[in-house]
């Protein structure tokens, strides 16, 4: 693998590679966010282990909030104090949050350009046996379409928690999605991670297509561009963490290098990381394109990986799609 912009971790394609969820991250980067500016503060909708807030909680008491089973209350209360030089930071499942109190993020704080940071947790069907009621695959399409809204999906812990802590220091309202499984730790401490700036993880010989993902998937991409190179097919990967506001001079730079595209993440096809890079390229340089993540259907109740067989978001399924869209080059 060559690594051109970003230092990956060097045991990534080792069996024993480190595995963490990326809401590990998350707790990590409240702490080290709280540690350094005391205007950060913590809101919680009864789910404080699960959304590893309780690091935040048991450290900076004084600034942790339990708000209990009430998402709407969670934003609201968030909305007032993030419009009096507060950062607060509110933590639930996406699929209560965005996905309850969607109103009132809209109108209390995205509206009102209130400065709070919305940690989206169990997002994707990785969350498994919970099923489809608690899969939020629709959460970066809400969020995207808001108005003043930000939208940061880490690949891993380490940018998980690096994420965390630039929200705090970014005015106005952030989206942050995160993951319950475990999965492989791809970068370093060193990788860089500037919001807004999408970074090259892998670049093969005579690249032919451009390869975007967000989120834990990346991992999917490499192992996929890695099999590809063997193949003979060069391929470009591309981490888009940010996915609002997008790297639209990047992307375009490197679409008019390779003249193909493949999106993956672990989300509706429509509206999220595909749906951006789609308008982008239909507006700039249109390409062919192929879509990796939920086509159109829910999940239901299973292991995570089997699931994401199932829904065609595995290796296989990425070259399969490289493949199909080189067919459709001109």
């Amino acid at each position: 693998m060559i690594n051109l912009e970003a230092k990956l971790n060097q045991k990534l394609f080792d069996k024993d590679v480190e595995q963490k969820p990326t809401r590990d991250g998350y707790g990590e980067g409240l702490v080290a966010a709280g540690e350094k500016d005391n205007n950060v503060v913590v809101l919680c909708a009864d789910l404080t282990e699960s959304t590893r807030s309780e690091g935040f909680a048991k450290k900076f008491p004084e600034r942790f909030f339990e708000v209990g089973v009430a998402e709407q209350n969670l934003a609201t209360i968030a909305a007032g104090l993030g419009v009096n030089n507060k950062i607060p930071f509110i933590s639930s499942y996406a699929i209560f949050s965005p996905g309850r109190n969607l109103e009132q993020i809209r109108t209390t704080i995205a509206y009102n350009d209130s400065n709070v940071k919305i940690a989206g947790a169990h997002t994707g069907i990785s969350v498994g046996p919970d099923g489809a009621t608690h899969q939020a695959t629709e959460d970066i399409a809400i969020m995207r379409a808001m108005p003043n809204m930000k939208v940061f999906v880490p690949c891993d812990a380490i940018e998980a928690k690096k994420a965390t802590m630039a929200a705090a220091k970014i005015w106005g309202p952030i989206y942050l999605r995160f993951a319950r499984e475990k999965s492989p730790v791809l970068t370093t401490e060193e990788t860089p991670f500037i919001p807004g700036k999408a970074e090259i993880f892998y670049s093969g010989k005579k690249p032919q297509v451009l390869i975007i993902g967000c989120g834990p998937l990346i991992y999917n991409a490499l192992l996929a561009a890695k099999d590809l190179e063997e193949e003979g097919v060069g391929t470009i990967v591309l981490n888009c963490h940010t996915i609002k506001p997008l790297d639209d001079k990047k992307i375009i730079e490197l679409v008019k290098k390779c003249g193909a595209v493949v999106t993956v993440e672990e989300h509706q096809v429509a509206g999220g990381l595909g749906g951006a890079i789609a308008e982008t390229l239909a507006k700039n340089y249109p390409a062919p394109i192929e879509f990796i993540g939920m086509q159109d259907v829910f999940g239901e109740s299973g292991a995570p990986k089997e699931l994401i067989e199932k829904y065609g978001m595995d290796v296989v399924a990425i070259k399969d799609a490289v493949k199909r869209v080189i067919k459709r080059k001109r």
